[in-house]
């Protein structure tokens, strides 16, 4: 079993020409800085959620994998890197690199992407990372919403597709605050890992649409799983979809 939390590093601060870059991590970031994140992260959420995280054990020790989870608050990011157990970058709206958050962002690897026009370079950044056995997080849906995975981009596919990667579907619950309601001290949230898998192999643009609606079928029925759960509903009751 691999702990829950990863350990702190203990390392001084290197000058930033003077950083051999990770095979996992794209160029430009701090693997030490990457590290000390997700350390962090494992506490920080623990005054502000009650955290319950299923099927963690699914997760691949090693090896490319694009982790794809559904998308309802901007702390899902930030939950995930801190949850898997092993590093993962993720592609973050450009509007959120700016001033030290931004800094702070490229230091752990994260990367930049325009949204609602073609922006190939963070998709090559990814997939390099995919190649040097790192793990990539998207969320398909490419944008904040209900968290039904209703809809997904091509994204995810792509890569998996084009590296070879597995692919993770990992369902969330719980970090958006109902329309109508106040301030809510400590929700409960719910992280649930699904079973890997690989997409189809199919060529052109008609095996890549049929890879995306892989993922987003396999992202919906893991969302309703993790509802049932909620719910109290034992998942092994529950109608095949």
């Amino acid at each position: 079993m691999r702990p829950d939390r990863p350990v702190p590093p203990d390392r001084p601060v290197p000058a930033d020409d003077d950083v051999t870059p990770a095979p996992d991590l794209p160029p430009g970031s701090w693997a030490w800085f990457h590290d000390l994140a997700r350390w962090i992260g494992t506490w920080l959420f623990a005054p502000a959620f009650r955290l319950h995280r299923h099927g963690v054990d699914l997760v691949p020790a090693k090896g490319p994998v694009v982790l794809v989870a559904n998308h309802s608050s901007l702390v899902d990011g930030p939950l995930l890197l801190s949850s898997v157990g092993r590093r993962i970058i993720f592609l973050v709206k450009q509007e959120l690199f700016s001033g030290a958050q931004g800094w702070g962002l490229r230091r752990i690897g994260q990367l930049s992407v325009r949204r609602g026009e073609p922006d190939r370079a963070p998709l090559l950044a990814a997939q390099r990372v995919l190649r040097g056995g790192g793990m990539v997080g998207i969320f398909p849906e490419g944008t904040r919403g209900s968290g039904d995975a209703a809809s997904a981009q091509n994204g995810a596919a792509w890569l998996a597709r084009s590296t070879g990667a597995m692919v993770l579907p990992v369902a969330c619950r719980g970090t958006r605050r109902p329309a109508g309601t106040g301030r809510r001290f400590r929700p409960r949230v719910d992280l649930l890992v699904g079973e890997p898998f690989a997409v189809t192999t199919e060529r052109g643009r008609a095996g890549l649409a049929t890879a995306t609606e892989q993922i987003r079928a396999a992202l919906v029925d893991l969302v309703v799983e993790l509802d049932g759960l909620r719910d109290g509903v034992d998942p092994s009751t529950r109608e095949a979809r």
